[in-house]
């Protein structure tokens, strides 16, 4: 990954400088034939103030990949200078919160290339000529967007090899659309979705997958502002990584490394703040993770988790993200939520904060998604949908289970499937074997449960039997085959056996 990015980062530099240049009539100007030293002092400042970053020549990949063709000695030493003074570069400028530390998991001393300094340049040799080798910038098109296509499918293969730990960073792209869609469903506009938003996050942000989802769905420059967090170090330069090779601006996200239950980055300014809550969430938080929960009795007075009066149990933290994303929720926003479905029906702590969530009016609908669409688990999974404005007092339970196509050995969400999830959210009524909108007395009176099948009734598909006409259909069977059975010890007694 950290190979690809810095890819793009020599290209795309290099393209705006080169175009800039042949603008300006310099038609046979190319960055990286210049010497270093031409590229200092105030010439060097004017570049990082126009990109947020600055390569020299010498360290842009394509002439590192060409001298390692035929010397890679101390290639591992050269990398690391390089990947340093890259991020050296954005010190004081407002790209330095997107670059500090984004090359740390890209460590080229690590004995994973190989046990000796000769076997190690030898692996990043190869690495690089196989970046090198992708043709992406010949592709028509937006070289950027040809390599943020590039890095997510190589988020999705690595998401796929990785096993259960896949499924904690990367969430597959249709499901991302989903959550996106149903965050962005506006019943006042006639079209029934936003054209554009504020601030979009994403508490546990994987890949950032989810939250560019809606760089896609709307266009980049419909959206205000992308936040997200995650405790994984890994991740969350992956994160970077992902929303830079996509274009967003520096200015415009804001990604960070911590807890988010115990250490959440981007709270309210204060518990009645309106200015800085936020208008999409989306989220597949890790599922049934452990968390301090009743450890910290400290953490009852947290004003995201107060109103419940129970904290999530420790070893189920579930309805903890659901509560943080509620409380960074705005007036008119939406939160859409991937959630293990034992969340819905569990009792104790996890049964009374659903209580207080359906009693305050806050769960707009709960959604059953097929099971087998998410990498590193098999389980059948639902999406919470929280809203704080909702014109009615009711729940909307939606059974998708049946919404999929199977390709290899997954199973995929398709834009038809999508639509019709979408269409029932939108209609928002009851539809035999598909939905079912609920009343608060019907969920007092299922203790409270959120458990889809409680509400949405599938059909027998078997045929039905009549038990009398099969019980005959079998006694004339068994009459044949005693004639048959006869008539056969007979030709053999003829045939003198």
């Amino acid at each position: 990954m950290g190979a690809l990015f810095y890819r793009f980062l020599s290209e795309s530099l290099e393209e705006r400088i080169n175009s800039n240049e042949r603008n300006a009539g310099n038609e046979d100007f190319h960055y990286r034939d210049l010497d270093d030293a031409l590229v200092s002092g105030e010439v060097r400042e004017e570049l990082i103030d126009e990109n947020g970053f600055c390569i020299l020549p010498s360290q842009l990949f394509c002439n590192v990949a060409e001298s390692a063709k035929t010397n890679c000695q101390d290639l591992n030493l050269k990398l690391k200078q390089i990947f340093k003074a890259i991020t050296d570069s954005t010190l004081g400028r407002p790209s330095e919160k997107a670059f500090r530390g984004l090359f740390d998991d890209f460590d080229v001393s690590s004995n994973k290339l190989g046990s000796t300094l000769e076997k190690k340049c030898e692996t990043l040799r190869k690495l690089l000529l196989g970046i090198e080798g992708f043709q992406l910038s010949d592709v028509p098109g937006s070289s950027r967007d040809t390599f943020g296509d590039a890095y997510e499918f190589l988020i999705t293969m690595y998401a796929s090899g990785a096993g259960r730990s896949g499924g904690e960073f990367f969430t597959p792209p249709e499901v991302g659309k989903l959550l996106a869609k149903i965050s962005l469903q506006d019943p006042e506009r006639k079209d029934g979705y936003k054209k554009a938003v504020g601030k979009v996050y994403d508490p546990t942000c994987g890949s950032g997958g989810l939250l560019l989802k809606f760089a896609k769905i709307l266009g980049k420059g419909n959206v205000d502002h992308f936040y997200g967090q995650d405790v994984n170090l890994t991740v969350y330069n992956l994160s970077r990584m992902n929303m830079i090779l996509h274009g967003i601006p520096f200015e415009k996200f804001d990604i960070v490394c911590e807890d988010t239950l115990l250490k959440p980055a981007f709270l309210p300014s204060a518990p009645d703040s309106v200015g800085d809550r936020v208008e999409c969430i989306v989220s597949n938080p890790p599922y049934s993770i452990k968390w301090k929960g009743d450890a910290d009795p400290t953490l009852i007075n947290d004003p995201r988790f107060r109103k419940a009066g129970k904290l999530a149990p420790q070893k189920k933290a579930d309805w903890a993200f659901a509560e943080h994303a509620l409380y960074c929720l705005q007036e008119d926003g939406c939160a859409a939520i991937v959630c293990f479905p034992g969340i819905f029906y569990r009792s104790g702590a996890e049964g009374q904060i659903r209580k207080w969530m359906a009693k305050s009016n806050y769960v707009d609908a709960v959604i059953a998604l097929p099971d087998n669409l998410f990498f590193g688990t098999a389980i059948s999974t639902c999406i919470l949908v929280l809203r704080k404005n909702k014109k009615d007092s009711k729940v909307l339970f939606v059974d998708a289970s049946d919404e999929f196509k199977h390709e290899g050995n997954k199973n995929k969400l398709t834009d038809e499937n999508i639509g019709h999830i979408l269409a029932l959210l939108q209609k928002r009524e009851t539809k035999s074997e598909k939905s079912y909108l609920a009343s608060m007395k019907e969920i007092e009176a299922q203790n409270w449960s959120f458990a889809v099948n409680l509400y949405v009734q599938k059909g027998n598909s078997k045929e039905k039997v009549d038990i009398r006409a099969l019980n005959q259909e079998i006694s004339q069977t068994v009459k044949r085959e005693e004639k048959t059975r006869g008539e056969l010890d007979e030709l053999i007694k003829g045939l003198g056996f």
